[in-house]
């Protein structure tokens, strides 16, 4: 299947695990990851219709927005930053999720400070507790927000996670339905600078149980490019 047949058949599935769940599937954002894509793979998805462009590299995204592979649509960094990278991070990608500790979030917002911008970011939350993988716990979430809440130059949009990986999609429904509920708790905390926009949350395998659990941002890879050829 060409890269916009498989845009629409994703396209197709969002739609109808929105509706299904009583959604507006407007209200559901397609994020194509990008990963080991070209610029000219990447145009063709955006010319499909998806509607942001996610990268998981630090060096990939500056070769590739050198090349003008993103235009027409917002750029997200998606992978794991570390804090040596944020320099060239700020400012280039419109939200950056994955921010998974305090120390991450201060640099952020000295970097973002001194390029005299507000960042645009996601808190991370390890949902599954597992050893291996970085991210807020659950309960830590509503200590994280107050202290991004104290930082300047920055702006929580929301929270992103990624389960364990499980046999099957539905295995992943009850961390979806937890990421949902810590979403809704924390969308209730009045600060200046935090607006709970984006749950983003759900890949290729299990984006339909997301949509089903309440994300209203999918970031997929395979399902649009293809299995990643490492």
């Amino acid at each position: 299947m060409t890269i916009a047949e498989n845009v629409a058949l994703v396209r197709g599935n969002m739609d109808r695990a929105a509706i299904a769940a009583g959604r507006d599937p407007k209200e559901i954002l397609l994020l194509a990851a990008t990963k080991m894509n070209d610029a000219s793979r990447i145009r063709e998805a955006i010319a499909a219709g998806v509607d942001l462009c996610g990268e998981n590299r630090v060096q990939e995204m500056l070769e590739k927005q050198a090349q003008g592979a993103y235009a027409g649509v917002p750029l997200h960094f998606i992978g794991h930053l570390q804090k040596n990278k944020v320099k060239q991070v700020v400012g280039l990608a419109e939200l950056i999720h994955g921010v998974d500790s305090q120390e991450l979030l201060s640099v952020i917002s000295r970097v973002a400070q001194a390029k005299g911008l507000t960042q645009d970011l996601l808190l991370e939350v390890n949902i599954g507790g597992e050893s291996a993988k970085s991210g807020f716990a659950p309960e830590e979430i509503p200590q994280a927000l107050a202290w991004a809440a104290a930082l300047p130059a920055i702006r929580v949009r929301g929270l992103m996670a990624i389960p364990p990986i499980c046999a099957a999609p539905e295995e992943n429904r009850p961390f979806f339905l937890r990421m949902k509920q810590l979403f809704i708790d924390n969308s209730e905390k009045k600060y200046d600078n935090i607006r709970m926009d984006f749950l983003s949350m759900g890949m290729s395998g299990d984006y339909t149980e997301a949509i089903a659990c309440g994300a209203n941002l999918v970031r997929v890879g395979s399902g649009i490019f293809g299995p990643r050829q490492y």
